[in-house]
């Protein structure tokens, strides 16, 4: 089996929600477990990004954060996957990160292993993202007011957004991840209730029936999935 450093090596090219470092960078000492995202990290993190988007470190800047986090997430989780390895060991406690000074996060992965490739990935992938998400929703509930509702719809955005990235430049991958994210949708309690559509010759169309928010920002515009596109009166989170 190809050892997990090579594999997300192999994915950093497809963009930046796929890069991460497997050997340890110049300035290492400041890097965090991302166990302790939840806190005063994500605090810094959103008033830099709220910073950089000209709402303040409120409700939106917290959800865009969250959507981006998780898009990183989904990418490391599922990425190695579709080229045929196993799920790789990158839990709070294993996966670290740092923050440039615009808000942009920097991971790194010491060591990374991974589960048999032959396995189902689809339970190790949901606990993987359990692990990670679970105390930060409690924080960003209570924190900030995002609503679960919100939060899932985040979630599920995220997974269909990295499964087009791979589908596109990762074709014939020897895992399919518009199947995968199918079963995963499925699963437990991911979904938002939004409506995703596969067909390996078509690709991948999703729409969520919650909002991200960010058309709050000063650009006020829709993401492509957003349940906002159907309907006249804007502001449902």
């Amino acid at each position: 089996m190809t050892a997990p450093a090579e594999l997300l090596d192999r994915l950093a090219p497809l963009g930046p929600y796929f890069a991460v470092a497997t050997a340890p960078p110049p300035d290492a000492a400041s890097y965090r477990p991302l166990a302790a995202l939840p806190g005063a990290p994500f605090e810094d993190w959103t008033a830099l990004v709220g910073a950089r988007l000209g709402t303040g470190a409120g409700r939106v800047a917290a959800s865009t954060v969250h959507l981006g986090h998780v898009a990183r997430l989904w990418s490391l989780a599922l990425g190695p996957v579709a080229l045929g390895g196993g799920v790789p060991d990158l839990g709070p406690d294993r996966l670290r990160f740092a923050l440039s000074p615009e808000g942009a996060p920097r991971l790194w992965a010491p060591g990374p292993t991974a589960r048999p490739a032959a396995e189902d990935p689809v339970p190790a992938l949901l606990a993987l993202l359990a692990a990670h998400l679970t105390p930060l929703h409690v924080h960003l509930r209570t924190r900030y007011g995002l609503s679960p509702r919100t939060l899932r719809g985040n979630t599920a955005s995220a997974l269909t957004g990295t499964v087009r990235v791979l589908l596109d430049r990762l074709p014939g991958a020897p895992r399919d991840p518009g199947h995968l994210a199918a079963r995963l949708l499925r699963a437990g309690d991911l979904g938002d209730g939004g409506t995703y559509l596969y067909e390996p010759d078509l690709g991948v169309a999703y729409r969520r029936e919650s909002c991200c928010l960010y058309y709050r920002t000063p650009r006020g515009t829709l993401c492509g999935d957003c349940v906002l596109h159907a309907s006249p009166a804007r502001g449902k989170g």
